[in-house]
């Protein structure tokens, strides 16, 4: 039970700074805080590589690379692997599929940054990453947090549908709504004074539900 709190209480959690660190990855060493600088990150682990569900998901990350960057967010993939064993399977997917994992893929082979985020679940393998997923913004804080088991691959709809919720609620000031998409409208932050929530239900401009409930166009 003793551990089982201490790695709670050593978890990341959303609004918390992202831990930095170094370590050797397959586009040389890197410290987070520099590789991270003035951009959003989405930082994912993988159980191991040369395995089918792992590969299927770092593919589609490699995929999906320019639309992240057009959104001004980096990549960043994990692994308790050696360099060695990453450098083997990325040029293998290449052969095989024909799509490159060129983002930084952390050989995490003494689990320093599996433990300093929080990729390691005892219940499920101590010796292996969960599939986590950390959304950072450019401040360096971690603004979202996914995880999925070892037999269950991620979804990609819904990483990407994240971070533009995440980077459109900030931009707008709005919060957004269940399954919001862009295009659609957001929420209007709720009235804090009185005076606020007369002027709410005096607006004509909001789709309100009631004051505490109003959506606009962004």
């Amino acid at each position: 039970m003793q551990t089982t709190i201490e790695t709670a209480i050593t978890m990341p959690r959303i609004g918390d700074q992202a831990p930095d660190f170094t370590a050797v990855t397959t586009t040389g060493k890197l410290t987070f805080s520099d590789y991270a600088k003035d951009s959003w990150v989405v930082m994912f682990s993988h159980p191991a590589d040369f395995t089918p569900v792992c590969t299927t998901e770092m593919s589609a990350f490699a995929k999906e690379a320019d639309w992240f960057a057009e959104r001004g967010t980096k990549l960043m993939g994990l692994s308790i692997d050696s360099v060695h064993s990453h450098l083997a399977w990325v040029n293998n997917v290449r052969e095989k599929t024909g799509v490159y994992m060129e983002f930084p893929i952390i050989a995490d082979i003494d689990m320093k940054v599996s433990k300093l985020y929080g990729m390691l679940h005892p219940g499920e393998s101590a010796t292996a990453a969960v599939r986590a997923v950390f959304f950072i913004d450019p401040k360096g804080v971690i603004r979202l947090i996914m995880y999925y088991p070892m037999n269950v691959g991620r979804n990609m709809h819904e990483i990407k549908r994240a971070l533009v919720a995440l980077q459109t609620s900030d931009e707008s000031k709005c919060a957004m709504p269940i399954d919001w998409r862009p295009g659609d409208k957001a929420i209007v932050p709720p009235p804090k004074t009185l005076r606020e929530m007369d002027e709410r239900i005096a607006n004509t401009e909001y789709e309100k539900i009631d004051f505490y409930l109003a959506k606009k166009d962004i």
